[in-house]
Parts: structure tokens; C-alpha cells; sequence
């Protein structure tokens, strides 16, 4: 495989998945921030790469558990099959995650998901990221002109915001800690049109679903390696979610509604601290979170 590729047609794409190994057929780690990692001077080498053609990725932003990032690319080449390095890099162009291809085959889509986990088995953090292809011993893909660059970079995201339409924040009653009959406002309300969309805000296992005369129909979710629980407040019907059930980051849980006290269309949301909700732990303001994953979605 010493021979050079006579061309490369490579498309990046991104699409939505939901679970199972990701596609690359083996995955070593190489150090976080190392310019190659590659093999030695004479082993394989993919040889030269050219890249002709490529195609935006459709999704730019992911969420842990639910969307994944995947590059997918086709090779013309003399030789049966070649040996790429596929890198995953972050904005300061450290190296996060590798993957080694030994089997690439010329005129046959071959595909890799990153599943957001770096080369030291810990979740990568929230940010941006691009892809970078080479050969196994370290010739970078010659770029087109920069018309027709593709476009690899994306961004992960380890929370999402939980209203998927237009909305706002609402007024003075709206707020932590505002004034009710006997207590005090313990979540924020994210005023929307009855009937859009709610995700969960992070992944994790759903602690309480059902009713109550002030919530309405409301869900609980334990908050997956956050220490937090999430409450989301006057859904407009029951959530098809149970207790104990696994939820991704981003995944449908249910609909704004007015329902319980509520006296308009919107999304109480609490984030209970640690141990978590009536567990111990106290509510805490979530809007700096809220307005945060706002930002990005």
C-alpha cells in the first residue's frame, strides 16, 4: 500500500442516530494533543490524499445519547484497500479522538461515528470540533479551493434546550423565587404556544411521571452524571415516559401545555441540586443554564 492515491472523493455528513457501537471498525487511542500517532516510517501508508468533492453536513450541532456527529467518504484508489487515520479535533486543534482504518476500500462508503467519548475514555466537553482525514502515516487530505471546502466542523453539546419553538422568559412572576400563596416560585417559566415540543434537557432516568393539582402533568428526570434532577411542569397531556425509564439528551418527552395552576401556555422547569429533588437537595435558579443551552440551540 505504499502506492499513492490517484484521487479521493469524500463526503461529510451528519445525521441523527440512536444507539449501538459507533461504525468505525476499530478504535485505537492516540494521546490527546499528539500531531499523529501514526505507526512508524515504514509501515502502510495510504499514501497521498486529494479530495474532489464533499457535501455540508445537514445537522451542525449534537447532544449526548441522541445525535452523534459521523463523517462518511468514498476513496478512488489504485490499491484494494488503504490505511486512514480519522482525527477528531477541538477549536485549538488538540487532537480528542482517533480512529484507525485498515480495511477502506476504493468506491465503497465507509463511515464513522464519534459518540463523543475522547481518547481517555471520558466524555469530551461541550464545544466545537472538526474532522481531519489523513493517511496512517500523517499526509493530510489536499484541500480544493476554499469555495468548495466541505464543511467538517460541528459542535456537542452535553445539554439541550427544552423547548423546541419560539419563546421567552416571561415577566416578574415568571422568575426564581418570585412570590406564590405560601411559598415561593422554585423553577423558571419559559412561556411558549401550547402544544410544541419538550425535550429533556439532559439524559438520564425518569424519577416521577404523573399529576398534581399546582404542576399538572409533570416528569422528573435524573439528571445523568450532572448531580441535578430536572422537573418540567404543566405538560399538556401525561408524558408517554415512566418512572424508570432511560431518556437521551434532546429526546421528546411531552408538550407545553396549561394544565394544574397554570394560568397560561408555558414550561415550568426546576433543577434541583444534589441529592436531588425531595431527596435532600433544594431547588437552585435555572435560568443562567436556560439562557446558556439557549445560545446553541
Amino acid at each position: 500500500m505504499t502506492a499513492a492515491l490517484l484521487a479521493a472523493t469524500f463526503a461529510a455528513t451528519a445525521s441523527a442516530t440512536t444507539g449501538g457501537a459507533p461504525t468505525a471498525a476499530a478504535v485505537t487511542p492516540s494521546p490527546v494533543g499528539s500531531p499523529t500517532g501514526a505507526p512508524a516510517g515504514d509501515e502502510p501508508s495510504a499514501g497521498a490524499l486529494r479530495l474532489l468533492s464533499a457535501e455540508a453536513a445537514p445537522r451542525r450541532s449534537y447532544y449526548y445519547g441522541l445525535y452523534y456527529p459521523r463523517i462518511s467518504f468514498t476513496l478512488a484508489s489504485t490499491q484494494p484497500q488503504n490505511d486512514l487515520r480519522i482525527d477528531v479535533v477541538d477549536a485549538t486543534g488538540a487532537y480528542v479522538r482517533t480512529f484507525f482504518r485498515n480495511d477502506v476500500s476504493p468506491e465503497a462508503e465507509t463511515r464513522i461515528r464519534w459518540d463523543g467519548i475522547a481518547n481517555d475514555g471520558r466524555p469530551a466537553p461541550s464545544g466545537r470540533y472538526s474532522f481531519r482525514v489523513s493517511s496512517q502515516a500523517g499526509v493530510p487530505v489536499a484541500q480544493p479551493s476554499a469555495s468548495e471546502a466541505p464543511i467538517l466542523d460541528f459542535a456537542l453539546y452535553g445539554y439541550a434546550f427544552p423547548v423546541l419553538a419560539s419563546h421567552d422568559y416571561g415577566d416578574a412572576r415568571s422568575v426564581f423565587g418570585a412570590g406564590r400563596s405560601g411559598h415561593t416560585h422554585q423553577g423558571h417559566d419559559v412561556m411558549a404556544e401550547c402544544g410544541v415540543p419538550i425535550v429533556a434537557a439532559r439524559g438520564g432516568v425518569v424519577q416521577y411521571s404523573g399529576y398534581q393539582d399546582a404542576a399538572g402533568n409533570y416528569l422528573v428526570i435524573d439528571g445523568n452524571g450532572t448531580g441535578f434532577d430536572m422537573a418540567y411542569m404543566h405538560l399538556a397531556e401525561p408524558s408517554p415516559l415512566q418512572a424508570g425509564d432511560l431518556v437521551r439528551t434532546g429526546q421528546p418527552i411531552g408538550v407545553v401545555g396549561d394544565t394544574g395552576s397554570a394560568t397560561a401556555c408555558h414550561l415550568h422547569f426546576e433543577i434541583w441540586a444534589s441529592p436531588g429533588w425531595y431527596e435532600g437537595g433544594s431547588p437552585i435558579d435555572p435560568l443562567p443554564y436556560l439562557l446558556r443551552w439557549d445560545r446553541y440551540s
